[in-house]
């Protein structure tokens, strides 16, 4: 019985503390770890929840080596029933106070940049998103792949 007890205080701490629920996860790998700007990962998604609120986040992982703090990339976005829409976005990678902020293990950083201001509501239907790189360096070294995080948000 305390046993009982145990696993279901512990799995109520554990869902009170989550604030969303992933909807969307899905990352493309880059050959011997460099991203070419011809390389654009396409990644699609369906919604059928209109009630909800969604954060829309671009997942990277690059190694300690990537030389840079920062990530410039065109974002293309197929909305239902609207002409696709481009958009130029900087993530920030790291900073000279704290380093990489994203989370690391070993000398692999992970980041989640969150590119809507808040949560948003999405139309129903099907969803397109296009990343390219557009630094200066191509290929971009370092870089083992980016992603699309669609995430329900939770009020």
């Amino acid at each position: 019985m305390k046993v009982l007890r145990f696993i279901i205080f512990f799995s109520s701490l554990f869902l009170a503390s989550c604030d969303t629920v992933s909807v969307y996860e899905k990352i493309a790998s880059f050959p011997v770890f460099k991203w070419e700007t011809t390389n654009k990962p396409t990644f699609n998604f369906t919604i059928t929840d209109t009630t909800a609120l969604y954060n829309i986040y671009i997942v990277i992982r690059h190694e300690d080596a990537y030389h840079f703090n920062n990530l410039w990339l065109n974002v293309t976005t197929k909305a239902p029933g609207t002409a696709p829409v481009n958009q130029q976005l900087e993530l920030v990678l790291a900073n000279n106070g704290r380093g990489w902020l994203g989370s690391g293990l070993d000398d692999i950083f992970t980041h989640r940049v969150r590119i809507t201001q808040s949560p948003i509501k999405l139309k129903k239907g099907d969803y397109q998103f296009t990343l390219q790189q557009i630094m200066r360096e191509n290929p971009l070294q370092s870089v083992l792949d980016a992603g699309i995080r669609v995430e329900k948000a939770i009020l």
